[in-house]
């Protein structure tokens, strides 16, 4: 293992203890903290209370997790007796409300699953819902009044949404009204198609319910599809050098280093929200990593490794624009990766980078942990166990993380498709963006080992804790102008950890806070109505404080004009757009998207 922490960073691994905060209450001063700013209170609280219910998909969660969740639930019941008798004996009173129709329960508007009339219109249905909606409340009640820790109360609550999710009546055939009026129109056809849909995802999707038609896609025909040359390939990655769109580019060029667990052409979807068309119609040379999709015969690509494939890409840029530095972008667990690759520099004394764009990307683990659930199995056992796993297997599969991402918000990404799929016999949606989720990729197992090993120490925060390529890390040597990208309902990277991300750059840097999740905080063109964010410098140290001195600079639409000026401005001089792509020593290989982003 060419990557190596230090035994003095250990004990910075401490931020599952804190998660408990977030979990216990948290998320409501969040709330509060961005509703000031964005005006409105009851959409940004429960959007914050999404984001605590988290979990890691890089340590995943074991049956002896769920487990450990089930008994802290048990162990409230034991503990407080008579609490529980009171709250059952509410539980009661409210079902009897139930049964008379005198019960004013209602769901979240937003709650799409009693979206259908009949669930307000119709007698049964309307009290089937109500007695669903007051076994949920009670038991959130109980748990959060309960005498358990922070963190016993988080894991227990994990588990009862886990349950009360999976028996929610939408999910069952007469408990659905739109399924049980689809079996009246189409005499149980639906029925027919929806277990032909899951004999196929019992055989095909590791038993979760498909959730895109990915047929009507393909890969460099109607996604993927900007111009541009493979310019390098290495065993590693292929470095893609799109067509300039303006008769004049800015010499500096960007480089994008993407995350490991996805393909690249998110940011290349289609003509009018591609983020990689915008820079090009902004004057931006634009380069972009293509990972090649591991196997196991590559079971010892490590951070050193792909910190060493940015250095080679860096280098192709370089050469190829004629600039001495470039501009690098980093997503995720690209970012991550990046990170690695600016502290090794830092640590060389190289200045081959001068500016840096960072999204949804979080640096700074113990932020990260405190800002939601992340921490909650989280325990040293825990990443002791996955590490080990990872080093047996060699690889991850990109269906193991398909499978784990998706119990991050089962309502949405698995029950949603439950319905659709097999309850209604619907097809699942043709969406560009799930096809591009659906095409999965693998982590090396040693990848995934120093993944685990940056979220256990946390050593961008602690110098000396990480050793990339022979050269000890200390992040704060790394000076480099930063514009930082969050989202405020992402639930996979908390916006508050990317905040972080932005601290370590200064009190100069550029945070912006959008108003969308993890993908679409990134894939946001201009033009849609709702959109909306935040910019300003990260010159506060807490993030709540930055979100109520936030509000003056809320602006409506797209973050990406914003971003555009703000790079354009560390592009360097104007220069006439190269005649061809690569150099005499960089030739062009074949055509964007290249071979690397095929390989299944």
């Amino acid at each position: 293992m060419v990557t190596k922490l230090s035994s003095k960073a250990k004990s910075a691994g401490s931020g599952a203890k804190k998660a408990a905060a977030a979990v216990a209450g948290d998320a409501s001063r969040l709330g509060r903290a961005v509703a000031a700013a964005a005006g409105d209170l009851t959409e940004i609280v429960a959007d914050a209370a999404d984001n605590t219910l988290a979990i890691n998909p890089l340590v995943g969660i074991s049956r002896g997790d769920v487990a450990a969740a089930a008994k802290s639930l048990l162990k409230a019941v034991a503990a407080t007796p008579r609490q529980a008798g009171s709250h059952y004996g509410r539980y009661l009173h409210e079902l009897a409300r139930v049964v008379k129709g005198d019960s004013a329960l209602a769901p979240d508007p937003k709650d799409r699953r009693f979206a259908d009339a009949a669930w307000q219109n119709n007698g049964l249905y309307r009290r089937l819902m109500q007695g669903y909606l007051a076994t949920s409340r009670e038991l959130n009640d109980y748990i959060t009044g309960s005498k358990l820790s922070a963190r016993e109360k988080g894991q227990a609550q994990y588990f009862a949404a886990l349950v009360t999710d999976a028996l929610a009546p939408s999910n069952w055939v007469l408990g659905n009204p739109t399924a049980v009026r689809k079996i009246v129109d189409t005499g149980g056809d639906n029925l027919v198609q929806g277990l032909q849909h899951l004999v196929h995802d019992l055989r095909h999707n590791r038993m979760l319910p498909s959730q895109v038609d990915a047929a009507p896609f393909q890969v460099g025909v109607n996604v993927a599809t900007t111009p541009g040359q493979v310019v390098c390939r290495t065993e590693m990655f292929e470095l893609l050098q799109f067509t300039p769109t303006t008769p004049q580019v800015h010499r500096r060029p960007l480089v994008m280093v993407p995350p490991q667990v996805n393909k690249y052409y998110a940011i290349d979807l289609a003509p009018d929200k591609s983020l990689v068309k915008w820079a090009l119609d902004s004057g931006v040379q634009f380069f972009c990593i293509s990972w090649r999709n591991p196997t196991i015969e590559h079971r010892h690509w490590g951070l050193d490794e792909y910190a060493g494939a940015i250095d080679e890409a860096v280098e192709a840029a370089r050469k190829i624009t004629g600039s001495a530095d470039v501009n690098l972008w980093g997503s995720c667990s690209g970012g991550m990766t990046l990170a690695a690759y600016l502290g090794w520099l830092a640590g060389k004394g190289s200045k081959k980078v001068a500016h840096t764009t960072w999204a949804v990307c979080i640096l700074d683990a113990a932020a990260a942990l405190e800002d939601s659930t992340l921490g909650l199995f989280n325990s040293p056992a825990a990443i002791r166990a996955a590490k080990a796993r990872s080093r047996r297997r060699g690889i991850v599969t990109g269906e193991e993380m398909a499978s784990m991402f998706a119990w991050l918000r089962p309502n949405d990404l698995i029950w949603n498709y439950w319905v659709n799929n097999y309850l209604l016999g619907n097809k699942p949606p043709a969406f560009d963006i799930l096809a591009w989720n659906n095409d999965t990729t693998r982590l090396p197992g040693q990848f995934h080992v120093d993944l685990l090993g940056i979220l256990e120490h946390n050593p961008y925060l602690h110098a000396g804790a990480l050793e990339v390529r022979g050269v000890p890390i200390d992040f704060g040597r790394v000076r480099l102008g930063a514009y930082v990208i969050g989202g405020i309902t992402d639930h996979i990277t908390p916006w508050r950890g990317c905040y972080g991300t932005a601290r370590l750059f200064g009190p100069e840097t550029t945070f912006v806070l959008a108003n969308a999740g993890h993908l679409q905080s990134l894939i946001n063109p201009p033009g849609s109505p709702k959109s909306f964010f935040f910019a300003a410098p990260a010159n506060h140290e807490d993030p709540l404080e930055w979100a109520r001195n936030a509000q003056p600079a809320r602006q409506e639409g797209s973050w990406w004009p914003h971003w555009r000026a703000w790079i354009q401005a560390r592009s360097g001089e104007r220069v006439d757009a190269p005649k061809k792509l690569g150099s005499r020593k960089y030739k062009p290989l074949g055509a964007a998207p290249g071979a690397y982003v095929l390989e299944r």
